[in-house]
């Protein structure tokens, strides 16, 4: 056996030893919680997900009861989560582009005013600004007859953000318009104030570091680059969207993912502000069943999903805008 060879076979004992120590010590923590919650007469086991709830739900985007039973509660909970997460994806990622971008403009008043909105929104925390957003939306806004006016197709009052709708007739899809009918909104389509103030808290917090990834790309680029872009007659806003950004994006796009996996993660601070997301679902059943373990374990597996499967897009999407050498 050559010396490289004697090498090899070393390292592959390494890993699996380590891995077998890791799944001892899992199986052993397993099998301690369970004889210990067992001992104290605690049931265990994933049965009671197929119990009745007995609570509703306030916001559901599929039916749902409350002699529904738990998975289903879960299930409602996971899409509200979703409902959040993949609009506040791609909002933050267009807020913070522009933010982005704007700290290198020419303009000292544009530079500057971007430069103190990262600053501002990345050192507040999170749960704060949620917290300040749920309370303008609840308080400082007036009722639904008083709604506020936005272009004549939006509303916006104590109920939430009421937009346009597409809604189907015999004749097809047409744009049902909300409109204020005394105290309640008719047409459209209502965003509840604890969704708008999550997804606002989340876009604008999450485009404050998305920012500063995106400036971090652009100044990678040599300068060259778009002098020589000048020179061929391109202007400004041309060579930024055709050659430094295209080149920026293979810089962007790793700790871009990260941004997007934060977002996701936070958005199980919505309990603070009263959105039924996968958390609260949890916090509720954790409650009546006492299954915490159960609980907090398919609390772990879902956003361990998520996370996997949205590196696993992005590092596809990195791949294709790799350089491929020859």
């Amino acid at each position: 056996m050559t010396r490289a060879s004697g090498r090899s076979w070393r390292a592959v004992a390494w890993q699996v030893g380590v891995i077998a120590l890791v799944v001892g010590a899992v199986a052993w923590l397993a099998h301690n919680t369970v004889a210990n919650m067992a001992a104290r007469g605690i049931r265990t086991g994933f049965g009671f997900l197929f119990e009745a709830a007995g609570f509703d739900i306030g916001e559901t985007p599929i039916a749902y009861q409350s002699f529904d039973p738990y998975w289903r509660a879960f299930l409602v909970g996971l899409l509200n989560t979703l409902r959040v997460a993949l609009p506040g994806i791609v909002l933050a990622t267009l807020l913070g582009a522009l933010v982005g971008i704007g700290r290198l403009s020419r303009q000292a008043l544009v530079r500057g005013l971007c430069h103190a909105y990262v600053e501002v929104v990345r050192n507040v925390p999170l749960l704060l600004q949620l917290l300040c957003l749920y309370l303008l939306l609840a308080e400082g806004l007036p009722d639904v007859f008083d709604a506020w006016h936005l272009g004549g197709v939006a509303l916006l009052s104590k109920g939430g953000l009421s937009l346009p709708a597409p809604v189907w007739q015999g004749d097809g899809l047409v744009w049902s318009v909300p409109r204020a009918e005394g105290f309640a909104v008719e047409g459209g389509v209502t965003l509840s104030p604890e969704y708008v103030a999550l997804l606002v808290g989340l876009v604008v917090y999450t485009s404050a570091f998305i920012a500063e990834v995106v400036r971090a790309g652009l100044l990678a680029v040599p300068r060259g680059q778009a002098e020589a872009a000048h020179s061929l007659g391109l202007t400004r806003g041309q060579a930024l969207r055709r050659i430094v950004l295209p080149q920026a994006l293979r810089v962007i796009v790793p700790p871009l993912t990260g941004q997007y996996l934060n977002l996701t993660k936070n958005s199980s601070l919505a309990v603070a502000v009263g959105y039924p997301e996968l958390i609260s679902v949890a916090n509720t059943t954790i409650n009546q069943t006492g299954r915490a373990v159960e609980c907090v374990a398919l609390v772990m597996a879902v956003y361990l999903a998520l996370s996997l499967l949205t590196a696993l897009v992005m590092n596809r999407y990195n791949r294709s805008i790799l350089l491929k050498e020859r």
